[in-house]
């Protein structure tokens, strides 16, 4: 098999802060369209059953299949060098910092602010308004950093344990004394059949996992809107561990990346069909397993391909990239109070759905970013956001 040769540090980083880049984008869409389609899961809504409204929820549907996990995969990337750097302990208290206390912030500001349209009515009913700051909403997009906050810690609690392991006398380590961490890093070649194998595995994981947290099933305790996809969130985020230390960014080659790309293209439409039969009360295990399975193959397409093609393609950072990227965390927390507020104000506006699901995609995105800068310039912030 040929492998790519191994990239400097920088060309790598860019390409991947560029597909950072792009699922951001893509987060601004996916809640664009849940404010515009047929399915009112956002803060702010307005539903509509036509034509366009039906499509924004297929490219809800298909965006789900595959656009979270490769948020957790990236993020999985950078975790072992800075646990090799800090040390498992300081590695956990930053994260605590720089995941926590953006968190907490929302909780208490931006949930009830983004909440407010539904104080009239419980006001009505006789509740108090600290009550409802307090208990209105949840944490909306921010599940995202709870499960990525609680998957760091797991990783950092393994590492120390590792290293505990590894002090005691007549322990095995590498040469370099890190428990977990090779000498040196050398590029290990993913041929397709490795691919085909996690696919099967993320499959047969999910399938049985949604025996017990179908399709559709709402966490409100954590406001997680998608736990059933949690197996595909865990194991993508253990498979950017990995690629970090095997060197699998590197290796993947030229024609795995168009394979991949070709066969998660062509898979969405079955994968669309598969998950409308499967919603039925009387789908039979074949089904939901063809479901599993389908939906895993476009989501490790999608997430090789775009790996590949940006690596190849797009691995360059112009400033504008960089700006896009140093801002891009910032942007996922403030981006639900940019879109509801530039939705509210075009709710008088009379236009298709698909219509103002541009307009406030287009408006939202250097809002968004922009929004970001400011609250960046204000004094602490930078350092967790």
């Amino acid at each position: 098999m040929t492998t790519t040769a191994a990239r400097p540090t920088s060309t790598r980083l860019g390409y991947v802060d560029n597909l950072r880049i792009l699922l951001t984008v893509l987060v601004l869409a996916h809640h664009s369209a849940l404010t515009y389609g047929a399915l009112p899961m956002w803060y702010w809504t307005e539903p509509s059953e036509s034509l366009s409204g039906l499509a924004l929820v297929a490219f809800v549907v298909a965006n789900q299949f595959w656009f979270m996990g490769f948020f957790f995969l990236l993020s999985g990337l950078f975790v072992p060098g800075s646990v090799d750097r800090k040390g498992p302990g300081a590695f956990a208290r930053d994260r605590l910092v720089r995941l926590g206390v953006p968190l907490i912030v929302f909780w208490l500001v931006a949930r009830p602010v983004l909440a407010l349209p539904g104080w009239p009515e419980r006001r009505d009913q006789g509740e108090s308004f600290l009550r409802f700051w307090f208990t209105a909403g949840d944490p909306g997009p921010m599940w995202f950093v709870e499960v990525l906050l609680v998957l760091s810690l797991a990783y950092a609690a393994f590492r120390a344990l590792r290293a505990r392991s590894a002090s005691r006398p007549g322990a095995v380590t590498g040469t370099d004394g890190a428990a977990d961490t090779p000498s040196g890093l050398v590029a290990r070649p993913l041929a397709f059949r490795t691919i085909a194998a996690f696919v099967a595995v993320l499959t047969v994981v999910t399938y049985l996992w949604r025996l017990a947290v179908p399709l559709g099933t709402y966490w409100t305790g954590v406001g997680l809107p998608t736990p059933a996809y949690l197996p595909q969130y865990v194991l993508l985020f253990a498979a950017g561990v990995l690629a970090t230390r095997r060197g699998w960014l590197t290796s993947l080659t030229v024609r795995q990346g168009r394979v991949a790309l070709v066969v998660a293209l062509v898979g969405v439409g079955p994968a669309l069909g598969a998950s409308a039969l499967a919603s039925a009360p009387d789908a039979g295990i074949v089904l939901l397993l063809a479901q599993s399975l389908v939906e895993n193959v476009v989501a490790i397409g999608a997430v090789v391909g775009l790996l590949v093609l940006f690596r190849e393609r797009f691995s360059g950072q112009p400033a504008w990239a960089r700006f896009a990227t140093q801002h891009s965390f910032a942007v996922y927390v403030v981006h639900p109070l940019v879109l509801v507020g530039v939705a509210i104000l075009f709710a008088p506006l009379v236009a298709p759905a698909g219509v103002k699901f541009l307009i406030l995609l287009v408006l939202s995105v250097p809002l968004c970013w922009g929004a970001a800068y400011l609250l960046r310039r204000i004094p602490g912030v930078a350092r967790v956001l």
